[in-house]
């Protein structure tokens, strides 16, 4: 699928047209490679599900502790995965409107949403998020569930990793932004 002529300026994050910084491209890599590990549990979300719909619709037993790792795995892709869509430009955007845009407009715009509404946000959600799962931690919190999965801290630690990890793939696209408007004063 090739993208229109009037549209091949909104990826601004190629390869080709941008110049690389390395602590942003060093992001990049360390970003993808967690995106990659963590895309194999939906491949585990896949036999997980199997499994569950053979016990409950095969043999008429459901298990706890079963539905709750479907949740835990799905929770732990999507919440990874955005940084993976942040550093690969995979993410939806109103192309609408950036198609009319200069591509230094663009960037500067990119770069007044990371600084005033994503950064802000994400740093708002990890902070908070610390607490939450330190003291799911002191108390051993598991499902409330009598045969559900032990360990909740586990599961809610992913939310404090997962936006860690955004802020760092939207510290490099910050970095990407602004060096590529720097070279090209």
């Amino acid at each position: 699928m090739s993208v229109p002529e009037s549209m091949s300026h909104l990826s601004l994050h190629d390869e080709d047209h941008e110049p690389r910084l390395f602590i942003a491209d060093l992001i990049d890599r360390i970003v993808k490679w967690i995106g990659h590990v963590v895309c194999w549990a939906n491949g585990i979300l896949i036999l997980v599900i199997i499994f569950n719909v053979v016990l409950r619709y095969g043999f008429g037993k459901g298990h706890p502790a079963i539905e709750e790792l479907q949740w835990h795995l799905y929770a732990l892709t999507v919440m990874m995965g955005v940084s993976y869509a942040q550093v690969t430009d995979s993410h939806v955007r109103v192309d609408v409107i950036a198609m009319r845009l200069s591509e230094r407009t663009i960037r500067l715009w990119e770069i007044f949403g990371i600084l005033i509404f994503v950064f802000p946000f994400v740093f708002a959600v990890f902070w908070h998020s610390l607490d939450f799962v330190t003291e799911s931690f002191r108390l051993n919190e598991s499902s409330d569930a009598p045969l559900g999965l032990p360990w909740r801290w586990a599961i809610k630690a992913v939310i404090p990793i997962s936006f860690g990890l955004l802020g760092l793939a939207c510290l490099s696209r910050l970095l990407h932004d602004v060096g590529a408007l720097w070279r090209r004063k």
